[in-house]
């Protein structure tokens, strides 16, 4: 089977597992982090199959839907690219990119650290994928979720919390404009490649003018 071909039948299994997925994690988002990837990988010296692949299949099971249970997501690719006879150091190569290039799995004690695993195919779909966490998309998909979870937008009472913990992360029922300042707006910093920082930056200023004017039209009599 050629490269193109699993690509191909790869994209097939990721659309039949996630046709009834939550708005912010379907086959679109996939598609639009695969997308971003390929964008992402003209200007670097990567593995093209392990990259598409880690695109494809990086949230074919996420924990949050899972209940948290970040073995699944793994262990489906693993199957899936065992059935179609991909090489064993591919499969190892993508399944390190399912379990590192999340948020979350970069937080330790309350803060971000180095991941214990890291390379230049791991950097290209990290970046791909926080992209589509920032800009107008990212804003969208953070209110889908937060009604997903029938969170509320927001609550000034309810200050953001900057130090959590990865069990913390997870369980946070926090609203949704709190995501904003614990993930969303600290993604810009943390882009590993010249493109996707460059990709980032526009993104991230939408979310400030965003922010603006939601607190604007929250609080119009300090207008």
């Amino acid at each position: 089977m050629t490269d193109t071909e699993i690509v191909e039948e790869t994209i097939t299994f990721v659309k039949e597992t996630l046709q009834n997925a939550e708005g912010g994690h379907d086959w679109f988002h996939i598609q639009r982090v695969f997308k971003n990837t390929m964008l992402i990988a003209k200007d670097e010296n990567v593995n093209i199959l392990v990259v598409s692949l880690g695109a494809l299949l990086h949230d074919i099971a996420d924990a949050k839907f899972n209940n948290g249970d970040e073995s699944l997501g793994p262990k489906m690719a693993e199957n899936f690219l065992l059935s179609l006879k991909v090489p064993k150091r591919t499969i190892n190569h993508v399944i390190k990119i399912i379990k590192y290039s999340s948020f979350k799995a970069g937080i330790v004690d309350g803060k971000l650290k180095k991941k214990l695993f890291t390379s230049k195919e791991l950097q290209v779909v990290q970046d791909a994928d926080r992209l589509d966490a920032i800009g107008a998309i990212g804003i969208a998909r953070a209110f889908n979720y937060g009604g997903f979870k029938n969170r509320a937008m927001y609550d000034p009472e309810i200050s953001p919390n900057l130090g959590m913990t990865k069990e913390e992360y997870k369980k946070s029922t926090a609203p949704t404009i709190n995501h904003f300042y614990e993930k969303l707006l600290l993604l810009k910093d943390k882009m590993n490649t010249d493109t996707g920082k460059r990709l980032a930056e526009e993104r991230h200023q939408y979310m400030i003018d965003f922010l603006e004017q939601f607190y604007r039209e929250w609080n119009p009599l300090k207008i």
